[in-house]
Parts: structure tokens; C-alpha cells; sequence
């Protein structure tokens, strides 16, 4: 019996792997999810993989990232659920790892060659998750004041202490329309706290350590954490609080190694919070090759762990927190929240380049061709690396 579990496992990581390497974008996650563990594998059924990806949307962290891994604590529990973890993230983490060494050490005139197409292309996909998240979840005048409401406010106040204010501030002001939300027979609430104590102590002892040392990798971890902590909305949202931290806060990047790196995160298979691995290895590159890749090691912890110890803290009593309206009813302004940080950043992105007429173009013609045709984003981006070699400035 152990043996066959052990086999069901093994075979299980095998199926998060041939994801892990073929599944580009988080919006094909979902669909990859149900094909292989649904119909072919029927790990679960249909209804209780939506049920657990509709929990994950309005978490903190990666949604696709703690889909997977509940998925495996249902399989095998706590170990099967962090060795899920690790082999879903391993092979964006090391490309992305890879894509920040040629960054810091290829012929930069080759890489601007390269890039010339892709930074606004790379703002194209930033305006389009702002798009594909609004459409999802814009349908009420409240929800239209909170998007507006964040993206003015985030781009008027670029820190990323601004991230938590409007995303908490949006949740307060939709949970006032909790009389719009069906009432429900209410249960005894039972919450077991193990996970959020595990969360908050790392949380506390990577900022108390950090602060007293000032060393640059126990900074870089509580950075990551923190934006881990905070990332309602999956990977797209996860772009403009590393943006606000790590380019307009502390210069740690550029704008257009930023840029660069959003773009080659469309050409990466499996989660798209690897892009913090980019930013992690980019932040140390002062310590050299070694140095950056305990760079993006430190990113990929930091940034994963918040949203997975948050999954397994609320998964098990999420059914009877639905029964209170208010929690439903703050969800609108939290997407909505979201939204306009996404905006937010695309804006703030595309500043330097709006005297540019071919940036500007580039950047309309890229989000037309994603809103309007099914042409997956690595094509796009593999062409504008073809056009920007063959056709330099």
C-alpha cells in the first residue's frame, strides 16, 4: 500500500513537471490543470479543482503556484505539497536565474538589439493583464471608482508601501455592500492558526534580522517575502510591486532590465512570480556570478513560501469564512484595487518611452494583436527578438 502510494506520487510530480515545462501563462494553467489532473489523471474531480483555483484567486501569493500545491496536500499532505512546490518552480526560477547572467554579462549592443522590440512590448503585456483582470472583475460603479481610485493613487505615490493601503482600503470600502451578499446559515468558526504563526515569525524574524545585520540577503528575502505577502491578483499583479520596490524605490534595476525582464518572463514555461528570480539575481549581481544566483534562490523562497503557508492556513476553514457577508462583499474592491495598480504600473513603464513614436507604436500595435487574436505571448516575443536583430535602430 505505501508503495503504491509512493508510485501515485511519483507519477503525480512527474505530471507537475511536463506542466512546469510546457504550460506558458497563467491563464493557461487552469486549462492544463483540468486536462491532465482532471480528465486524464482524476486526481480530483472538475468541480473540486474550481473550487480550490476560486480560494486561491483571493489569497495573497501565486494563484496557479497554490492551486498545484493544494492540490498535492490533498494527494500526500504537507511533503508531497512542498516537493510539488519545488519541482513546479524549479525550471522558471533557473532560466530566469540564466536570462539575469546575460543581462549583466553579454554584449550589452546586443542586447539592446535584441530588446529594442521587446520593452515595449513588454508594457503591452502590462496593459493587457490590466485588461483580461479589469474585464473579469469591473462590473459596478464601486468597482470602477476603487480601479481608478488605486491606479491614481500608486502612480502619484510610488512606494511600495502604497500596495497594501489601497488594496486594504478597496476591501473596506466594497465589505459596506454587504447587504447585496445572500445571507448564510452560519456555523461555528474553528480556525487553526499553526500556518499564519509560521507565516507572521518568519514574516518578523527576517525584518528583525535584516534590520540589525543590514545584510543584503536577509534584506533581499524580507523584500520578497513582504511582496509575497501581498500579491492579491497572481503573477500580474506581482509586476508592479516589484517595480515600485526594486526600480523606483531602491534602484536595485533599471526600468528597461525591468522591462526586459517582464518580456522574457512571456517566453519562460510555469509560474510567472519566476520574474522575481530575474530581480533577485539583478539585485545582487554586485557579488558576482555565484551571488546572483543565491540572488534569485533567495527571491524564489521568499517571494512562494507567503502565498503557500497562506493556502494551507485557509483552506481549512474556508467554508465557514464565506458564510460572513462582509468577507464576500470585500473581495469586489480588492480585485478591483488590484486592477488599478496594475494600470498603475503599465503607466509609470511606459513614461520614459511616450516620446518614443516607435516605442508608442510597437507598445499599441503588441496589445491590439493580444486582445484580438489567440497568438500565444512566446511567439510574440520571440518575434520582436527576430525584429529587433534584424532591423536595429
Amino acid at each position: 500500500m505505501k508503495k503504491t502510494r509512493q508510485i501515485r506520487y511519483f507519477i503525480f510530480l512527474k505530471d507537475v513537471l511536463a506542466i512546469a515545462l510546457t504550460g506558458f501563462g497563467a491563464n493557461v494553467h487552469l486549462t492544463m490543470f483540468i486536462k491532465r489532473f482532471v480528465e486524464q489523471k482524476k486526481y480530483l474531480t472538475e468541480a473540486e479543482l474550481m473550487e480550490l483555483q476560486g480560494l486561491c484567486q483571493i489569497l495573497p501569493g501565486p494563484t496557479s503556484t497554490q492551486t498545484l500545491t493544494a492540490i498535492g496536500f490533498r494527494l500526500g499532505g504537507p511533503f508531497l505539497a512542498y516537493l510539488t512546490l519545488l519541482v513546479w518552480i524549479l525550471p522558471a526560477t533557473l532560466i530566469m536565474a540564466l536570462a539575469a547572467l546575460g543581462v549583466t554579462y553579454l554584449d550589452s549592443e546586443l542586447l539592446l538589439k535584441a530588446s529594442r522590440f521587446i520593452k515595449p512590448m513588454g508594457v503591452a503585456f502590462v496593459f493587457y493583464a490590466a485588461f483580461v483582470i479589469g474585464r473579469k472583475v469591473i462590473h459596478s460603479r464601486t468597482s470602477w471608482v476603487l480601479m481608478v481610485a488605486g491606479a491614481g493613487l500608486a502612480f502619484l505615490y510610488r512606494s511600495p508601501y502604497i500596495t497594501p493601503v489601497v488594496i486594504l482600503f478597496g476591501g473596506l470600502i466594497a465589505s459596506f455592500k454587504y447587504n447585496e451578499q445572500e445571507k448564510l446559515e452560519k456555523k461555528p468558526l474553528r480556525i487553526e492558526w499553526g500556518n499564519f504563526v509560521l507565516w507572521a515569525a518568519i514574516f518578523l524574524l527576517a525584518i528583525g534580522v535584516g534590520t540589525y545585520t543590514q545584510s543584503l540577503p536577509i534584506r533581499l528575502f524580507e523584500n520578497f517575502y513582504r511582496n509575497g505577502s501581498l500579491a492579491f491578483g497572481g503573477g500580474h499583479i506581482m509586476k508592479p510591486l516589484l517595480f515600485n520596490e526594486f526600480v523606483e524605490f531602491k534602484h536595485y534595476l533599471s526600468s528597461d532590465e525591468f522591462l526586459s525582464g517582464i518580456a522574457i518572463g512571456e517566453l519562460v514555461p510555469g509560474p510567472t512570480f519566476s520574474i522575481a528570480s530575474f530581480v533577485g539575481s539583478l539585485s545582487m549581481r554586485e557579488w558576482g556570478v555565484t551571488g546572483q544566483f543565491f540572488g534569485a534562490g533567495i527571491a524564489a523562497v521568499g517571494i512562494f513560501l507567503p502565498g503557500i503557508f497562506m493556502i494551507f492556513f485557509v483552506i481549512r476553514f474556508w467554508e465557514k469564512l464565506k458564510q460572513y457577508r462582509a468577507i464576500r462583499a470585500s473581495l469586489e474592491g480588492i480585485n478591483a484595487s488590484s486592477t488599478g495598480l496594475t494600470i498603475a504600473a503599465g503607466i509609470s513603464l511606459f513614461e520614459p518611452m511616450a516620446g518614443s513614436i516607435f516605442s508608442v507604436w510597437v507598445t499599441f500595435i503588441t496589445f491590439i494583436v493580444l486582445i484580438s487574436t489567440r497568438v500565444p505571448s512566446y511567439a510574440l516575443i520571440l518575434g520582436g527578438v527576430v525584429l529587433g536583430l534584424l532591423f536595429p535602430a
